[in-house]
């Protein structure tokens, strides 16, 4: 959640609660499990029942806390390839949990344009890692684009949590609507880049 330059940040956030744990014989990739169990349990439950700004709020804890797993294994000298992947992966699981509860809330209050916009943020939001990951598959570079993972979870949490307190449904609907077309724009941009660099690799145009 705080990006690949943020180590030394991570470090002075987490590093002491992560050692800590670490020296209790907790695994980072249980700590990894854990956390998307909490955003996912919170998201399908809160959110669909109308809690959105304190569901805004835990989850906005939890994912920050997102890095911790990271540093426990740093600090545990047990970075793998298996933990990364775990981690990749749970990422779109609580990233979907969130949209899907958002989604939820707006169907259960019959309010189906801000329905069809959660539905387009969740799918089109689903491509973008998909994009980057079979890119990078293929040898490739694909981390461009103006709807990043943090962007677009600080943009839904907020829009919850200012719904949550008393503004209109349209404005959760809205921003889910824009990081709907903010997704579409970066799988674009994505895939610009893979042609780019496939053409200059192979000296001729994409099929």
């Amino acid at each position: 959640m705080l990006g690949a330059n943020s180590k030394p940040l991570e470090e002075r956030v987490f590093g002491r609660p992560a050692r800590w744990l670490v020296r209790h014989g907790v695994r980072a990739n249980a700590v990894t499990v854990v956390g998307v169990a909490l955003q996912c349990a919170v998201a399908l439950s809160l959110f669909p029942l109308g809690y959105l700004w304190q569901g805004a709020v835990i989850l906005g804890v939890l994912v920050t806390t997102d890095a911790l797993d990271g540093t426990m294994a740093r600090a545990a000298g047990t970075v793998s390839k298996w933990g990364a992947f775990l981690d990749s992966t749970l990422d779109r699981v609580a990233d979907a949990a969130i949209f899907a509860g958002l989604t939820i809330f707006l169907v259960l209050q019959g309010h189906w344009p801000g329905a069809i916009m959660g539905t387009a943020a969740l799918a089109a939001g689903a491509i973008v890692p998909y994009a980057r990951a079979k890119a990078e598959a293929l040898g490739f570079k694909a981390s461009v684009g103006i709807a990043e993972r943090t962007d677009r979870l600080i943009v839904a949490l907020v829009a919850a949590f200012l719904t949550g307190v008393g503004l209109s449904w349209w404005v959760v609907a809205g921003a889910l609507g824009l990081l709907a077309v903010a997704s579409l724009v970066t799988i674009g941009q994505r895939a610009a880049a893979v042609y780019q660099q496939a053409k200059a690799a192979w000296g001729t145009e994409e099929r």
